[in-house]
């Protein structure tokens, strides 16, 4: 477990006589190498050894857990291949860390109590073409694969809590991952009937809870583990499903090496295991439409007949279209006075309104009001906010600037960019006089709200559920936030937070509508205008497929100083058809490399370069070892400062 790229291959010891049963594959072990004692996983018992030298003795066997299961270092050997990493480094993500006192607790009879529900059924899912054919072969024990596209007012828990208790009937495991605490509880109450036959994990459980659960997946008590991103690791016996719920969600994105995305170990696992594997989600990645596009995975979609009838009446308008008329109240709010009418029908009515602002805080970005120039710390180089009592201070060193002077043209005047969600709670309050405001954004996040009358303002992610049947109105403001990002993603990303939210909202026959303050001829505007996630999918597919990025090519990005960024080049041997991009600088708000500083905290741009490597993905494998090659051979050469390898990183600007 030494992390380093030139000793990622496994080394052979001696068992003695006393340690020979405790000794087994998965075991923890110490070992001695190079003079120190290290941590280490047994991965099998050989009869004889192929290495002519001597061998040394494993000093001690620290667990004869078999923690490290064949299927588990399989797959981990697979992922640190994909990514260009160490399989020690997937092992750390994989297998938590040791709790000896949970370990050797007693372990309770395996898990025989029947289930409250032993076969659910699956009428609902009689509304997506294959539907009930999908989950008779996932019963059956078979591996089909799907992209399940929601339809707007699904209860996505609730049908994927049939898909797993119709896999769980048929005798085998299930791994569902999700990307937040929120979306977890949510699934978990919807698996309550399978009692503790179900366990989920998560960073919030203390190491104790988490080790606890973990084991008893690995020891065959618990056959489906819910959870976040790590959990896709999880030692689930045999199992026959696996879930990953909307992964285009930047939560999932893995921010330790070797950066494995869940989707695309859940790819690998369904490969390597023979299970069946579900994409879902309302909206729907370049990366899982690729698949589908492949015929490696199936659509698994509503007719349109159908989704018509179950979605909210979607509207976009343009800047020049935002007349706000007369009214003082509807200027004051920043909504335009068509969605303040849609608005305040619904609250008369009876049914909450719900306001998306992309930010949290009062005025959380300012720009010069002379020339727009992003207005920017004196210290620290980080952006300017301005707080409710009017002091402007800033967000990442927290410095007050009392006077803050434009660096470009030397202006003194500010303006905002985009306005929180504080802000915009205090504005809507005043508009809508008598009617109560809610707040819900990282710092305070709201679950859910009662069916009534009321304003919601809230931050990307943090919606609350109506406890009935949805919003009457969905407005969302300052939509440029999420197009006006220098981002492969930033458009994908932008619909599929507008498909989310839109998702909330009633259907259409029941009066919902949603409102985006957005260009009408934007192409993610017009899919949830018609409530088309496949064919954006697709679309975005073919123009990644024309400039060739990922999905549609394997790209990998390597970050750090100039000198590293030059060494590591001198010493790759690629594929001949491979391609190469840079250096640059690299973009702002990036984080550098491990061992450096961040970009997004004032360093310099120029401090770190970015240099990209493409190859068709028929080589991507020729690619991963050609990088994991140059990182081994760099430990021998001189350091010319921290570097970082990314394979087909979530955000490539």
């Amino acid at each position: 477990m030494l992390g380093l790229a030139h000793l990622d291959r496994p080394f052979d010891y001696l068992v003695d006589a006393e340690q020979d049963l405790r000794a087994v594959p998965g075991a923890r072990l110490r070992v001695r190498f190079a003079g120190r004692l290290v941590d280490a996983f047994l991965l099998a018992r050989l009869e004889r050894s192929e290495h002519d030298g001597k061998l040394a003795w494993i000093e001690r066997v620290v667990s004869a857990e078999p923690v490290l299961t064949p299927q588990i270092a399989e797959l981990c050997r697979a992922v640190a291949d994909r990514y260009a990493g160490t399989m020690s480094d997937v092992i750390r993500l994989a297998v938590p860390p040791r709790h000896a006192r949970t370990e050797d607790e007693q372990r309770p009879p395996p898990n025989e109590t029947p289930l409250i529900d032993p076969a659910p059924g699956l009428e609902h899912w009689t509304h997506y073409r294959g539907g009930p054919a999908f989950g008779a072969a996932v019963r059956d024990g078979r591996a089909p694969r799907a992209a399940w596209q929601t339809v707007p007012g699904e209860d996505w828990a609730a049908r994927l809590a049939e898909l797993i208790g119709h896999t769980v009937a048929g005798g085998r495991g299930v791994i569902a991952v999700v990307p937040d605490q929120r979306d977890l509880d949510r699934l978990e109450q919807a698996c309550a009937g399978l009692g503790d036959r179900c366990v989920t994990l998560a960073a919030g459980l203390g190491p104790t809870a988490r080790y606890r659960r973990w084991l008893a997946a690995l020891r065959g008590q618990a056959q489906v583990v819910l959870g976040t991103r790590s959990a896709i690791f999880a030692p689930v016996h045999d199992p026959g499903l696996i879930i990953v719920w909307d992964d285009g969600d930047p939560s999932l994105d893995e921010p330790r090496a070797p950066y494995p995305h869940p989707r695309e170990v859940a790819v690998i696992r369904s490969h390597q295991q023979q299970c069946a594997l579900v994409i879902g989600g309302y909206a729907r990645t370049a990366e899982a439409q690729a698949l589908v596009t492949a015929g490696w995975m199936h659509d698994l979609v509503a007719d349109r007949a159908d989704v018509r009838r179950r979605s909210p009446r979607v509207q976009a308008l343009a800047e020049e279209n935002r007349a706000v008329g007369n009214d003082p109240l509807v200027r004051l709010a920043r909504v335009p006075e068509f969605a303040f009418r849609l608005a305040r029908s619904a609250l008369d009515a009876g049914r909450p309104v719900l306001i998306s602002v992309p930010r949290r805080g009062y005025l959380p970005s300012l720009a010069c009001a002379a020339c727009r120039t992003h207005a920017r710390c004196r210290s620290c180089h980080g952006p300017l906010a301005m707080a409710p009592d009017q002091s402007v201070s800033c967000r990442w060193c927290g410095r007050v600037d009392p006077a803050p002077r434009c660096a470009a043209c030397g202006s003194t005047q500010i303006r905002a960019l985009t306005i929180g969600a504080a802000r915009t709670a205090e504005e809507l309050g005043r508009a809508f006089r008598g009617v109560p405001v809610v707040t819900s954004d990282g710092s305070r996040v709201v679950d859910s709200i009662p069916d009534d009358a009321r304003l919601v303002v809230a931050t990307p992610g943090a919606e609350p559920i109506v406890a009935g049947e949805g919003y009457g109105t969905v407005i969302a403001v300052d939509t440029w936030a999420h197009l006006d990002r220098e981002d492969l993603r930033a458009e994908e990303d932008a619909a599929r937070h507008w498909f989310a939210i839109a998702a909330l909202a009633r259907s259409a026959v029941d009066g919902g509508n949603v409102v985006l303050l957005a260009e009408n001829e934007v192409p993610a505007v017009q899919a949830v205008i018609r409530w088309d996630p496949v064919a954006f999918a697709a679309d975005q597919l073919a123009q990644r497929t024309e400039l060739g990025f990922p999905p549609a090519v394997t790209m990998a990005a390597v970050d750090g100083t100039p000198a590293a960024v030059r060494q590591f080049v001198d010493l790759l041997e690629l594929p001949p058809d491979a391609g190469i991009l840079g250096p640059v600088p690299l973009p702002p708000g990036v984080r550098g490399p491990a061992g450096g500083e961040r970009t997004d905290r004032g360093a310099r741009a120029d401090e770190f370069e970015r240099l990209l490597i493409r190859v068709d993905r028929r080589h991507g494998r020729e690619l991963a070892v050609a990088l994991s090659r140059a990182q081994a051979r760099r430990t021998s050469a001189p350091d010319t400062g921290p570097l970082r390898v990314q394979v087909d990183p979530s955000t490539i600007g």
